[in-house]
């Protein structure tokens, strides 16, 4: 660095010319050093939190409780023990500090055949439920991209 910064400053390139490049080196070296910041942000941070974790799962149960299309699944569900186990998921998936102590996506789900749709209006209800939050849409797509890759663990089995 010291190497370069001194040819830098040899009497080939004017001062004019040192300082633009100077200048050049600091706003790249200042916009690496945001988005390196801006990267460390996890999925978690960028849902807000707990507290926006909390309030996607108690709209996502509210709107599977009104979907005609998949409540006759969650009928007889422990509503509870769900909501504490999304909660956990959701975290969990987001990189935050939780846990998740739920059995597995195929052993919750083994033997349900599940159907595309009945997935895709889960996926629908989730969606609706982070945009009642104010999640914003890239986040809310970051979250899904992370979920989607469950697919397989949960629908047809």
């Amino acid at each position: 660095m010291k190497r370069f910064i001194q040819s830098l400053l040899s009497p080939g390139i004017g001062a004019a010319g040192t300082t633009q490049i100077l200048t050049t080196l600091l706003a790249a070296l200042t916009l690496s050093a945001c988005a390196s910041n801006q990267s460390d942000a996890t999925l978690y941070d960028d849902l807000g939190g707990q507290t926006t974790i909390d309030r996607i799962a108690d709209e996502f149960i509210m709107e599977i409780a009104y979907d005609d299309r998949v409540f006759p699944r969650f009928a007889d569900s422990n509503v509870q023990r769900f909501r504490e186990k999304i909660i956990q998921h959701f975290c969990m998936i987001a990189n935050g500090p939780c846990v998740y102590t739920g059995d597995s996506m195929v052993r919750t789900h083994a033997g349900m055949n599940i159907s595309e749709a009945e997935f895709n209006a889960v996926v629908e209800d989730l969606i609706a439920a982070m945009d009642t939050v104010g999640v914003e849409i890239g986040t809310q797509n970051r979250l899904l991209a992370r979920l989607a890759t469950l697919r397989p663990q949960i629908a047809g089995i």
